[in-house]
């Protein structure tokens, strides 16, 4: 079971490829504040709506100074017919070894329709413009989710 991150930590570096193979790394974003979110899976239901409210939302994020990055362990082939098929404006990165999602704390153990099951931690940590946790949200439901990151940071009209 991976580590879970806290406030004040510094966010793991990654470089990780895009929906179109491109290399993406955290350190090409210092000086804005990240939202690094974890999903389990593209063209599922739960993680489509949470790729499309963040889209929905990213102008809002954007101009208050958040680039948003959604990470899965799905092959950037994959992302980019999830891009395709929601129209997605969102970066989407691959990380089918999983290695940045379990330096993030969001693959290990997690309840399933009551059974215990080793996978994806739906999760989002905010990353401040140093490279430092601001928040580690783990557990986070799919649907109302953005909703709420978008009230809590005090984004947008919210």
């Amino acid at each position: 079971m991976s580590e879970r991150l806290r406030p004040g930590d510094t966010a793991p570096a990654f470089t990780l490829p895009d929906a179109d193979g491109n290399e993406v790394s955290l350190a090409g974003h210092l000086g804005r504040k990240v939202i690094v979110y974890f999903y389990p899976a593209a063209l599922t239901p739960g993680c489509t709506k949470q790729a499309c409210d963040f889209t929905d939302n990213l102008e809002v994020f954007a101009g208050a100074g958040y680039d948003v990055i959604g990470i899965s362990p799905d092959k950037p082939e994959k992302l980019g017919r999830f891009r395709e098929a929601e129209d997605l404006k969102v970066t989407l990165l691959s990380d089918p070894e999983k290695k940045v999602l379990e330096a993030y704390g969001a693959f290990g153990e997690k309840k399933l329709y009551g059974k215990t099951v080793t996978g994806v931690i739906r999760s989002t940590v905010i990353v401040d413009e140093q490279g430092r946790v601001e928040h580690a949200l783990y557990n986070v439901k799919a649907t109302g989710h953005v909703a709420k990151l978008l009230r809590d940071l005090k984004v947008g009209d919210a």
